[in-house]
């Protein structure tokens, strides 16, 4: 049995890692282009904003269905969707229609995609894995996406430089591919479901109800899901920042971008493979505090550091890349062993859209914020505002609580 969950991963892990390292070198490739073509804060922040908005406008709805869906014939599906919405892109760039708002068009159908698959494959892990590995497992999955996040830029940014955009662009349904054929090898259970009937419009609002009475029946997730929503609040801006602060602050230009997307999925391979290799004693909600102080610090240090200081700025981002994986994959490991398997999808879902939809409104005025107050002082601000949330949020107690009884309920399996 031990081997069989083992095996399943193998295969779903190699098919994820292909497919992840090749959307990273097309995302990366993309980011590029538009800075080098627009060098706007505007419209880096629209294109984040057209990526995500979506995802968050459909990801309750989403959940319902994934809950009453086949979990792997869902992955499949979206993978393979998020690979037509590419291939048009690729034709529309070969065809010499370069256009900004084809791109944003394009960019919020890929989220679309993304709202299923991204739910699906989260609760899908309980499914398979015992639970006593899911910390682990999170840590294993966050080295994949290090690792692909180190490989994706560094494939990205020589892709961009041999070949045009839309050649490029290709690379991402060459990944999809492999990663459906990984899910059609393996089985994924899905958990009982009571009812099989197609869900009428009364149905699926019930269904979203209960979603978040799963979320209020136990204490320290509404205040584990407000606190993470107001980091990302502040992490997305700097991240789709990021090639800005480079390119303006620190004079740097497509190697420069380069070696601070990969420097920062090091650090994220590190972080995840702590996690991976070894089993942390210290409660998983003050590891996620501590991480958002030490993310914060890092970040705001980089804004504040002088232009000559590009490798202090380098090793900060490794930092918070670290900081970055870790609290990642104990914030999802907290919610897989709290939330009940056959909601799971539906609390996946509804975190991402909670956390998007302010996000977004905070990205409409980021290009005006950055334009005019400089993208150092917002680094330095944002930064900031992370640490000042790690250190509350050892001051709320039911957050504190979360799944401290179950760790001194299970025997030491060391």
């Amino acid at each position: 049995m031990q081997d069989s969950w083992k095996k399943k991963f193998l295969f779903i892990w190699v098919g994820q890692f292909l497919s992840l390292v090749s959307s990273s070198a097309v995302n990366f490739a993309i980011i590029i282009w538009l800075s080098i073509h627009f060098e706007s804060a505007q419209v880096l922040a629209y294109g984040a904003i057209a990526g995500m908005l979506p995802a968050a406008i459909i990801g309750p709805f989403a959940g319902v269905y994934i809950d009453r869906w086949d979990r792997k014939k869902t992955m499949i599906f979206s993978d393979a969707f998020v690979a037509l919405c590419t291939l048009a892109m690729s034709i529309s760039f070969y065809a010499g229609f370069e256009n900004l708002w084809l791109i944003y068009i394009m960019l919020g159908l890929r989220s679309v995609g993304s709202a299923f698959h991204m739910p699906a494959m989260q609760a899908s892990i309980p499914m398979i894995a015992p639970q006593e590995e899911l910390l682990r497992i999170s840590g294993i999955n966050q080295v994949i996406q290090s690792v692909s996040s180190i490989a994706g830029p560094a494939l990205g940014a020589l892709a961009i430089t041999l070949m045009p955009i839309g050649n490029v662009l290709l690379l991402d349904i060459a990944g999809a591919i492999f990663g459906i054929v990984s899910l059609l090898i393996v089985h994924i259970p899905s958990p009982f479901i009571t009812s099989k009937v197609k869900s009428s419009f009364r149905q699926v609002w019930a269904d979203l109800g209960g979603g978040f009475s799963e979320i209020f029946r136990t204490k320290g997730l509404v205040s584990l899901f407000v606190f993470s929503m107001l980091v990302t609040f502040c992490i997305m801006p700097i991240a789709v920042l990021f090639p800005l602060l480079t390119i303006q602050h620190f004079d740097g230009g497509k190697f420069e971008i380069s070696v601070v997307e990969i420097v920062w999925g090091v650090g994220m391979l590190v972080g995840g493979s702590l996690i991976g290799i070894f089993k942390p004693s210290l409660s998983k909600v003050v590891l996620m505090n501590v991480m958002y102080i030490i993310m914060g610090i890092s970040l705001s240090l980089s804004g504040y550091i002088p232009a000559t200081a590009f490798s202090f700025y380098v090793v900060l981002t490794a930092l918070a890349g670290i900081a970055a994986a870790v609290y990642n994959a104990c914030f999802m490991t907290v919610i897989q062993e709290e939330v009940r398997p056959q909601v799971m999808g539906r609390v996946f879902s509804m975190y991402f859209s909670i956390v998007v939809i302010p996000t977004v409104i905070g990205l409409l005025g980021t290009g005006w914020v950055a334009d005019r107050f400089g993208v150092g002082n917002m680094f330095v601000v944002l930064g900031g505002l992370i640490a000042l949330v790690g250190v509350v949020c050892f001051f709320n107690i039911p957050l504190m609580r979360l799944g401290t009884k179950k760790e001194e309920a299970a025997p030491d399996e060391r």
